[in-house]
């Protein structure tokens, strides 16, 4: 099986699709606000964040805000959405950057998108999501502006969407889904509200998901995919009942899972790789402590040194 080919993926990332040289590449003409967070913070893991321009990239990051409402698109002329704003910051933050922003215009964009139920539109379109819970909260604890959002109602909405399996869904009485719990129960553990969750019995159905080849599906009766080894794996932490998965067989699964000779991580094995499994596979093994990486906060989805710089500055 080898080892974690971190050169290979860290070189995989810098020219992804455009065999050039340059970040811009990547972020520009290829992956758009979420593929530079996934790119980016996969590297910081990887410790070979020195190997883009940073400065390229902030410039890149800023053209992408609304001047009008302070939200930020997942590219240069698109329309601003919560999904996108919080990678922008999650972004600045990883390059020590948020100092550019105008932190009351996007803090106000992001909790004006709050419904009188608690709940988060994603953009001025109106859809509802817990996803759009989570952007806003874990957008506003970083910026220091949870006070902006009526955190109580948030909290409430969040609680509707849990389910007699333990889970959550997307709205109330939605199936529950391994990317939504994470949602749920990583707003909840920034807003302090984790006495909500009832952890054994989540515990069960999370750690239900790992398959027979090691790696963990979403839901039942699906196959295993190397993004929820964070989506499950981060909210087992979050919960205290990570212990309950074998973390050798999944370390196997995701290993399994990569190109080794031109790097990248894929879905399951033999599979394409691509940014996105490369993001979640490398956070998924830092959760686990593999040797060499950067340790990942499961709550904030960015390195413990960046998210422990933010507040600890504050």
């Amino acid at each position: 099986m080898g080892g974690l080919e971190e050169e290979k993926h860290a070189r995989y990332i810098v020219s992804v699709e455009k065999k050039k040289d340059d970040f811009e590449a990547l972020v520009i003409e290829h992956l758009r606000m979420n593929g530079a967070y996934w790119g980016l913070t996969t590297l910081d893991l990887l410790n070979k964040i020195g190997a883009i321009d940073v400065d390229a990239v902030v410039s890149w990051v800023m053209e992408c805000q609304d001047k009008d409402c302070g939200g930020f698109a997942g590219n240069l002329g698109h329309d601003p959405h919560l999904l996108y704003t919080i990678s922008a910051v999650q972004v600045l933050a990883l390059l020590d950057r948020l100092d550019l922003l105008d932190i009351e215009k996007v803090s106000d964009y992001v909790a004006g998108l709050q419904n009188e139920d608690g709940s988060f539109s994603g953009d001025m379109w109106g859809e509802i999501d817990t996803r759009f819970s989570y952007c806003a909260i874990c957008c506003l604890s970083l910026l220091g502006r949870l006070s902006k959002i009526n955190v109580e109602k948030a909290v409430n909405y969040i609680v509707s969407c849990k389910n007699l399996d333990g889970g959550f869904g997307t709205i109330p009485g939605g199936e529950s889904h391994a990317g939504q719990i994470f949602c749920c129960v990583g707003a909840l553990a920034i807003t302090g509200s984790l006495h909500h969750v009832d952890r054994d019995l989540l515990g069960w159905w999370l750690c239900e998901r790992q398959c027979k080849d090691g790696g963990l599906n979403g839901r039942p009766e699906k196959l295993a995919d190397v993004c929820y080894s964070w989506w499950v794996l981060s909210s087992l932490i979050m919960i205290d009942r990570v212990h309950w998965i074998d973390k050798e067989k999944l370390t196997r699964f995701i290993l399994n899972c990569q190109d080794k000779d031109n790097g990248g991580i894929s879905d399951r094995p033999d599979n394409a790789v691509d940014v996105f499994h490369t993001y979640f596979g490398v956070a998924g093994l830092s959760l686990m402590e593999y040797p060499g990486l950067k340790t990942i906060d499961p709550a904030y989805a960015l390195p413990v040194d960046v998210v422990n710089r933010i507040f600890f500055r504050k």
